[in-house]
C-alpha cells in the first residue's frame, strides 16, 4: 500500500496539528494532496486507466469543496495551508 499508517499519522500530525485531529480541514486537504500528487503520477505511466482518472477527479472537487469551506470560515488559514502545500503558483 502506498500510504502507510505511520505516514498518514504523519501527514494530520504536521498540517493538522495532532495525530488524532484526523477531522481538520487541513489535514484533509493535506492528505488529498498527497493523494492526487500519488495518483497523477499513477496516470502518467497508465494513460488508460479510466477508473483512477475518475477517482482523481472526485478527490481533485473534494479537495476544492474543503478549501471553499475553509476560505469562507477563515481566510488566514486558507492562506497558510495553501502556501504550506504549494497549490497556488
Amino acid at each position: 500500500m502506498y500510504l502507510t499508517k505511520e505516514a498518514k499519522a504523519d501527514i494530520f500530525k504536521k498540517h493538522g496539528g495532532a495525530e488524532s485531529n484526523t477531522g481538520s480541514a487541513e489535514g484533509q486537504i493535506a492528505l488529498f494532496t498527497y493523494r492526487i500528487n500519488h495518483l497523477t503520477e499513477h496516470l502518467k505511466k497508465n494513460r488508460k486507466d479510466f477508473n483512477t482518472e475518475r477517482s482523481l477527479v472526485s478527490l481533485v472537487g473534494k479537495r476544492r469543496s474543503l478549501l471553499d469551506y475553509l476560505k469562507k470560515k477563515d481566510i488566514e488559514r486558507y492562506r497558510a495551508i495553501i502556501k504550506e502545500l504549494g497549490l497556488r503558483k
